[in-house]
């Protein structure tokens, strides 16, 4: 464990002014209240707290967040309350204390509920006091790094929740060098097979290849001074993980990898990173589409770098970022920077961002969700994804989510704006809506007044701020309606079940369902939101507890059909019983029904007239509708039997089964199995997901997305 004076004198390294008697009171008061306890490893207990204030003390933070770290467990695991801890060490540190004390509680990978209350929690910690996030994630980092102590079941779900919540957390803050940690770490636990696969290669690689790095950054070393520039450089392989979901995303293996190799010129000013660019540039060939200048258009967490990727030594790519030495102070750091110290004073770095704006930034779209599943979306989506900059046509910047569509950019101006869109030009090119907006792209937004959002923008739209728009927008023009059609379902309902609706049946539904009035809660029925028998149901238990389940036969499992008519389920996304569906007709084919959210739709987006409005009967359905699993597992014998016999368990049927890919370490299929619903796909999905020689499990899809558990990259 490292003594009190080794960690004075890490922190008086980067602040000789710092109040040493504070850390020694607080590290004593820590190590008083832990006395006794122990770690899974064996470690006294105390040695957690200790080791998270070193690694804080590496971001070079003030004496208020490392005697923090010092003290973050003492008021929930041991016999000290927040009054004691205000009462010696002040109310600023006891508020820190217990921020993170709270944050400890939250289980942030629980049901969507939950979940959405609990972010708003971390949020709300995080407005009050960034530090409180710094200590967490540090916290976080620790644990990570000694999870092989832990039960195997605890650190799958701690590896989960690290992979969605910290690390993506870790990223958008700006410390990239912890949420690259963080993934692995969490990486080596859920997918242990492929990281050992990966590192495996990497060592074949070295062998064959020598020392690639230093080969390569001598060569970047020598243009440097040959253009008369003073900078240093430094290389790194890239993390397994990292290496790992790029193989992923572009489906290749790694011997078609390329750029695993990534290189970092810091260098003194702003002008010399142009003047490096060059230099790099003219002694190698520059990959097209792989260059970025964050410098001249900066992350919202304060990053400025120039990325390019460059054919090196034998056509090999690496990656080069390039930067001043305030910019890589950032870039290490992030938000953190703000709190840095050097020489017992405040650092002063012009691009550190300050934490209250960018908080102010990050939630903003938050606050217009209306429930928790918008929440969560507008969390997941604002968060969590990688940035574009798009410019008006007066010049100014817009920033956008990876992947957004002009119709989110004219959400971005205005909300006004994008309810009146009917079309966008891209560069002075006309574009389709639902066109993936790239970086330095230009775009005009055309509007008429007379438009109105249309439902199929939800699908379009990326950012949660563009969706809840819509959807407000959506519910308002519409609300009329679906009222009068929910109370007729509702009183339809009432009557089959031997009772008589009235409004004060409604309202006590409404306030038990957790709706604002009862109005609200027959819209939202009218709107398929909800079903009439839930309000049977939660108002008369006693009848839904009675009530029998019916089969359901072929013939009757769609309604809203002729019972004639012929349909076919859409091979593309393979809608199942439980899910929200559509019928498009087919002259002389009958009607084929998609998923709501099936990407094809916007192909029929013009042909209205070919929609037709269903849904599925409820009741059992027979387990005859085949969907396809993407799986990935180890190449390993008596495997593939395993994984059949646990779909067999599951009372669903294998249809077909087709290799996509081959590999020493791994099997990469396709599996068709029969289920009844969703439920019943999730129930195989998870069964599979269990198994340790299942690398990833998902439901296959054509031309969309993978929407189902994939152990390696989070969901």
């Amino acid at each position: 464990m490292i003594e009190v004076e080794d960690l004075i004198a890490l922190v008086r390294a980067y602040n000789p002014r710092t109040d040493t008697a504070l850390i020694r009171a607080a590290y004593d008061y820590g190590r008083e209240m832990h006395e006794g306890q122990f770690r899974r490893s064996g470690e006294p207990y105390f040695t957690h707290p200790v080791e998270v204030a070193s690694l804080l003390t590496e971001q070079r933070l003030d004496d208020a967040t490392i005697v923090t770290a010092l003290l973050h467990d003492t008021i929930e695991d041991t016999r000290a309350s927040y009054a004691d801890v205000a009462d010696r060490f002040g109310d600023e540190i006891a508020k820190l204390v217990n921020g993170v004390t709270k944050l400890t509680g939250l289980e942030l990978t629980s049901s969507e509920t939950k979940q959405a209350e609990n972010f708003r929690k971390l949020f709300m910690a995080m407005s009050e006091d960034m530090r409180v996030i710094l200590v967490k994630l540090t916290d976080r980092l620790h644990n990570m790094r000694t999870i092989r102590h832990m039960e195997p079941h605890k650190q799958a779900q701690k590896a989960h929740e690290t992979m969605e919540i910290y690390a993506p957390l870790a990223g958008r803050m700006g410390m990239q060098w912890m949420r690259e940690e963080l993934e692995d770490l969490a990486f080596a636990v859920l997918n242990p097979e492929a990281r050992t696969s990966i590192l495996r290669r990497f060592v074949s690689l070295q062998k064959e290849s020598g020392d690639v790095i230093r080969r390569i950054t001598s060569d970047i070393e020598l243009e440097l001074e040959r253009a008369g520039l003073e900078a240093n450089v430094m290389g790194r392989a890239k993390r397994p993980f990292s290496i790992w979901r790029k193989m992923e995303e572009k489906e290749i293996g790694f011997s078609r990898l390329s750029d695993i190799w990534g290189f970092r010129i810091v260098t003194t000013s702003e002008g010399d990173c142009y003047r490096a660019l060059g230099a790099v540039h003219q002694r190698w060939r520059a990959v097209p589409g792989r260059f970025k200048d964050y410098i001249s258009q900066p992350k919202s967490n304060g990053y400025r770098s120039i990325h390019t990727t460059v054919s090196g030594r034998d056509g090999k790519r690496v990656e080069v970022q390039i930067r001043t030495r305030e910019m890589h102070e950032v870039a290490e750091r992030g938000v953190a920077a703000h709190w840095s110290y050097r020489d017992g004073v405040r650092a002063e770095n012009r691009f550190a961002v300050d934490p209250a704006e960018w908080l102010a930034h990050m939630t903003e779209r938050f606050e217009e969700a209306a429930d928790h599943a918008e929440f969560m979306e507008s969390v997941k989506l604002e968060m969590y994804t990688d940035q574009v900059f798009c410019f008006t046509p007066k010049g100014d910047v817009v920033k956008l989510p990876k992947g957004a569509t002009p119709i989110d950019f004219a959400y971005a101006i205005h909300t006004r704006i994008g309810h009146r869109t009917v079309s966008a030009r891209v560069d002075g090119m006309r574009v389709p809506l639902w066109t993936r907006l790239r970086n330095g792209q230009s775009v005009e937004v055309i509007t008429a007044e007379a438009q109105s959002p249309q439902a199929t923008w939800i699908d379009i739209a990326v950012t949660g701020r563009a969706k809840s728009a819509i959807r407000r927008a959506l519910k308002a023009e519409r609300r009329g309606g679906h009222v009068r059609l929910g109370r007729e379902l509702a009183r339809a309902a009432f009557a089959h079940a031997g009772k008589r609706l009235s409004d004060k049946a409604t309202d006590t539904a409404a306030r038990a369902m957790g709706h604002e009035d009862g109005e609200d809660l027959l819209a939202a029925i009218g709107a398929s939101e909800v079903s009439a028998r839930s309000m049977i149901d939660v108002l008369f238990p006693e009848l839904s507890q009675t009530r029998p389940i019916p089969d359901v036969g072929p013939e009757k499992a769609i309604v809203g059909l002729d019972p004639r008519s012929h349909y076919d389920r859409a091979p593309c996304c393979q809608p199942l019983p439980g899910e929200r569906i559509v019928g498009i007709t087919n002259r002389g084919r009958g009607v084929t029904i998609h998923a709501i959210d099936c990407p094809r739709m916007t192909e029929f987006e013009d042909q209205t007239e070919r929609w037709v409005d269903i849904h599925w009967s409820p009741g059992h359905h027979a387990a005859r509708n085949a969907v396809t699993l993407d799986m990935t597992i180890s190449n390993d014998p008596g495997v593939l039997g395993r994984i059949c016999t646990l779909i067999a368990e599951q009372n669903a049927n294998i249809s077909d089964l087709r290799f996509k890919d081959r590999k020493p370490d791994f099997f990469s299929l396709l599996i068709d199995v029969e289920v009844r619903d969703s439920e019943h796909l999730h129930a195989v999905i998870m069964a599979c997901d269990s198994d340790n020689d299942v690398a990833q499990v998902r439901r296959h899809r054509a031309h969309s997305t993978r929407l189902a558990t994939d152990k390696s990259v989070p969901a």
